[in-house]
């Protein structure tokens, strides 16, 4: 008789530990009373996508809140993820506008470290430090989807670097961004092997041949777009990482994009505004509140998990997706409870944060992977498939 299956552990160990963060989470807090009683900002959901705010960046990066863990020999601070992580998920609670660096600080930060050359960490992360430059994201195309190996987007050696062509869709700030790192087939399509042949370049945004249109949301709102490249001219010292390594480079990346606190916080003030209006009395109390809750309590625990595997360089591409299924459908179901709360129109002010949370629920499950491929990539690191 054979033995059952054993299958591999979805979430690494817990790795946040209270007593060791709970003075820099005091810190924090105290940054944010001092914001919110300035009047700087007003909290808000989905506000790592929709709050663009510069002036919070640079308030941010005075106090040391940017590049954490950049090392100090390029203008960081040399501090561990799971540091940075306290302080992300303070920020997300709190419904502070960190769009403006969320991406650069998020995303490019670790990728430069581990495959940027020496110019570009020395171009790059000290700015980003400073709150001086911001980066979108050129992965996505046109009839692609989640389907990355399908990009369409050419690069085609020429004398002192490469052009590009293409068109990439749903860039986050793209309008307002320096640059993003854009994914381009270098090779022709091999059908046994569709990642190979696929590479990664630094574009100026603001550069000869590259054009930015708005993609704009049903409610009005403009955060993402189409970046067109028009045989974009990227310098060689501009091409990230190796020639022919992009999707290697790109799967490791999307483990940062996709567990971190944004994927379960993006609706947290509203659930609290939930839980102070039945405290207060002022709507009948209902227990899928606390079942609410608890998932965000899980998914704090499963997402600081996935921060010390990082730390650790331990793969993590298998429960980030976990996180960002569990996590983005925990969200959504926070702004359809909190919908069923609006039969009382006496407060205007959280009938206008429902408002925007069920604006902005269809894009949870869709950014950064949809749910639906991601359970497919959980599925084949189970062995399922």
């Amino acid at each position: 008789m054979s033995s059952p299956q054993t299958l591999p552990r979805l979430v690494p160990p817990a790795a946040v530990d209270p007593a060791g963060t709970a003075s820099l989470r005091a810190e924090v807090r105290e940054f944010l009373a001092e914001q919110l009683s300035a009047g700087a900002f007003t909290p808000s959901v989905d506000a790592w996508l929709t709050g663009w705010d510069e002036n919070f960046t640079k308030a941010l990066a005075a106090h040391g809140y940017l590049g954490m863990t950049v090392p100090v020999e390029y203008g960081g601070h040399g501090r561990s993820f799971i540091e940075r992580f306290v302080v992300t998920e303070e920020l997300l609670a709190a419904g502070a506008p960190v769009a403006a660096h969320w991406i650069a600080d998020r995303q490019i930060v670790p990728s430069v470290l581990k495959y940027g050359t020496e110019h570009q960490k020395k171009e790059f992360l000290p700015r980003i430090v400073r709150g001086d430059c911001f980066f979108g994201i050129g992965m996505s195309e046109p009839d692609s989807g989640s389907d990355l190996a399908s990009v369409r987007t050419k690069a085609v050696p020429v004398d002192g670097g490469w052009l590009l062509s293409g068109t990439k869709v749903w860039t986050s700030g793209a309008h307002r961004a320096h640059a993003f790192i854009a994914l381009a087939r270098t090779a022709p399509v091999d059908r046994d092997n569709r990642h190979a042949g696929l590479s990664q370049f630094i574009v100026d945004l603001r550069g000869p041949g590259v054009h930015i249109r708005p993609v704009v949301s049903m409610n009005g709102a403009h955060h993402f777009n189409e970046v067109i490249l028009d045989e974009a001219f990227v310098p060689d010292d501009m091409v990230f990482g190796e020639i022919g390594a992009g999707w290697r480079q790109v799967t490791s990346e999307l483990a940062f994009e996709r567990s971190g606190p944004e994927r379960f916080l993006s609706t947290f003030v509203l659930l609290r505004a939930c839980g102070e209006r039945m405290a207060a009395q002022r709507g009948a109390a209902d227990p899928d509140v606390g079942r609410l809750v608890a998932r965000i309590a899980a998914l704090h625990q499963m997402s600081g998990a996935v921060a010390g595997a990082l730390e650790r360089r331990d793969p993590a591409d298998i429960p980030a997706a976990v996180v960002k299924i569990l996590g983005t459908t925990t969200e959504g179901d926070i702004a359809d409870f909190a919908d069923t709360l609006t039969n009382d129109t006496a407060d205007p002010e959280f009938a206008q944060l429902v408002s925007l949370a069920v604006d902005q629920r269809p894009g949870f499950t869709l950014r950064g992977g949809t749910n639906e491929v991601l359970r497919g990539v959980v599925a084949r690191g189970l062995g399922l498939r």
